[in-house]
């Protein structure tokens, strides 16, 4: 780790595995108060990038730099609990770090769920399980946010309030956000950043820009794009995605 303006940098990334190149020269950085999401057909390496630029993914070739100190925290895209063994969501909360009750009730209640700390995780829903992920991703006071697919198993409603949350989150703790996300129709209004991966860097910029980038139309057709050109929200933005005044008006281009 380095002193370095951004959060993260990965320069000319490849990683194969089996004789087959799953990442190719890829370029990214992630700056502070940043939200980027990485976009992309199944098999694209989404995931793969991810772990690969936290350390849990061996690289052939490239660098990441990670600024001095950086404290990450982390949801994966699924966590695969032994029903035989007894956890219990304080357990599950506590597994890498010690925190009070207090602390884990309030991180519950801002992901909006009731304090739970007695409720085994295996009776929790695909929701409330998700919540449970990102409350322990809170609880290490990141710098760096990342999540993999965290609306995995939400429906649409579920999914809105979500990113909205992690907007919230973002905005609380002053910290940036990387995330992997197949809802385009939502998660782009929530979106500093995005990166359109095909094993490689297809495209990248704002969302407005990438919409109409044609590697973005050949992968996901031009209703996805139309679906990113307008939407509508009640505030704007600065540089970096925070809210500098509250009223409403329609945008003709996501930022």
């Amino acid at each position: 780790m380095v002193d370095t303006p951004s959060l993260i940098e990965a320069s000319g990334l490849k990683v194969s595995r089996g004789g087959q190149v799953i990442l190719n020269g890829i370029n990214l950085t992630v700056d502070p108060g940043e939200i980027v999401t990485l976009i992309g057909p199944n098999g694209a390496g989404k995931s793969t990038l991810v772990r690969a630029l936290l350390g849990l993914e061996r690289i052939d070739s490239g660098t990441i730099t990670r600024k001095a100190e950086l404290v990450i925290g982390y949801q994966a895209q699924s966590v695969v609990i032994d029903a035989t063994l007894p956890l219990t969501v304080r357990r599950f909360l506590t597994l890498t770090c010690n925190r009070p009750d207090d602390e884990l009730s309030r991180t519950l209640n801002h992901v909006q769920l009731n304090p739970i700390l007695d409720k085994s995780v295996h009776v929790l829903s695909g929701g409330e399980m998700q919540r449970v992920q990102l409350a322990r991703a809170i609880l290490r006071n990141p710098d760096l946010l990342v999540l993999d697919e965290p609306t995995q198993n939400v429906d649409i409603s579920g999914a809105i309030e979500l990113y909205r949350l992690i907007q919230e989150t973002r905005d609380r703790l002053n910290c940036a956000v990387i995330m992997v996300s197949h809802d385009l129709n939502v998660v782009m209004s929530a979106t500093t950043r995005v990166y359109c991966l095909n094993n490689h860097i297809c495209c990248s910029g704002r969302p407005a820009e990438v919409s109409k980038h044609p590697e973005f139309l050949r992968l996901f057709g031009q209703s996805a794009a139309d679906m990113l050109a307008i939407y509508t929200h009640n505030h704007d933005h600065g540089p970096t995605g925070e809210v500098l005044s509250t009223h409403n008006h329609t945008h003709d281009h996501p930022h």
